[in-house]
């Protein structure tokens, strides 16, 4: 099993700025693409970025210019630096990883428990 931690949620003020940060633990051999997601209330889960394991990222629209992912490899951990934040981020943004947890197994998604983000105008 794979566990995922996220930290560095919280309130900010609109235009502020706040670090996402989410470490991978237990069982890996390897990890693809590591990511963040968010779902605000009454909203379904939306995607905010991914980066793989060679660094090619993708940005949502919504955020491209703003936020900025990262992953440190040997750390197994990936990081979201958000920027020029509106009320519209505000929502819990969960922390995603496709891992595989031994050698010739297939990659299996986990999910962190979510950290709210709210962003006040």
């Amino acid at each position: 099993q794979v566990q995922l931690v996220e930290s560095g949620g919280g309130l900010v003020q609109a235009g502020g700025s706040l670090r996402l940060s989410c470490a991978a633990s237990g069982s890996i051999f390897s990890i693809n693409v590591m990511g963040w997601y968010r779902q605000a209330p009454g909203k379904q889960r939306e995607l905010v970025a991914t980066i793989t394991s060679g660094g090619i990222t993708n940005d949502a629209d919504s955020v491209k210019g703003r936020f900025t992912i990262s992953r440190d490899n040997a750390k197994n951990t990936v990081f979201l630096q958000m920027k020029s934040l509106k009320p519209e981020d505000t929502a819990v943004y969960y922390c995603y990883a496709e891992a595989a947890i031994r050698r010739w197994s297939f990659r299996t998604d986990y999910w962190g428990q979510g950290t709210q983000v709210t962003v006040s105008s």
